[in-house]
């Protein structure tokens, strides 16, 4: 049996995102992009400018938090890191929604965070932002992703290379793309 459903394809000209909160003017915004590509995402070693910048743009970094070169933030005003945790080479931090780090967390190289995405099934192809958290001890693996309103549960991981669409729970390790449990995390 055919069908005689014929799909209209988005229409990208029409898109609108007037609704959408940057939190902060344009002009500061693009001061931060600016400084972001001398300062943060630079290949000068050390954290302790990177931690300084994100502070003076309105992120929240705790005591402790090492920052590699490469990094990535695209709205430092809504990002808060806690204490003693590892941001690595090429992060990216894409965060249109607020991502919280907890304490003791690591994020490796090239790790994702994406909180935006779009409703396919809308014509307008409508911009969908959700928050990320990453609980104390959550570990996001080398090149791993997190997808918007995602929940990396304490002390749980995302091993390498992998994509975690839903929630992880804690003290559990998750691989695959899309992540799936593959066994409890235990630390001798």
């Amino acid at each position: 049996m055919t069908s005689n459903f014929t799909p209209t394809p988005p229409d990208l000209a029409s898109f609108n995102n007037a609704a959408f909160v940057r939190g902060r003017p344009k002009v500061v915004e693009g001061l931060w992009h600016l400084l972001q590509a001398m300062l943060l995402s630079s290949w000068l070693p050390g954290s302790f400018h990177r931690r300084m910048l994100l502070r003076v743009f309105g992120a929240s970094i705790g005591t402790g938090v090492v920052i590699k070169p490469g990094v990535r933030v695209k709205f430092p005003w809504k990002l808060k890191v806690g204490n003693h945790s590892w941001i690595g080479e090429h992060v990216w931090i894409d965060n249109l929604a607020p991502v919280t780090i907890g304490a003791n967390c690591c994020l490796s190289q090239g790790a994702y965070l994406c909180t935006g995405s779009h409703d396919w099934s809308r014509r307008h192809f409508d911009l969908i932002v959700k928050p990320i958290r990453l609980e104390d001890g959550a570990w996001v693996a080398a090149k791993a992703c997190v997808g918007p309103g995602v929940t990396v549960g304490q002390g749980a991981i995302l091993a390498m290379g992998s994509v975690a669409v839903t929630d992880l729970a804690p003290w559990q390790i998750y691989q695959g793309n899309k992540a799936v449990h593959l066994k409890s995390r235990v630390i001798q």
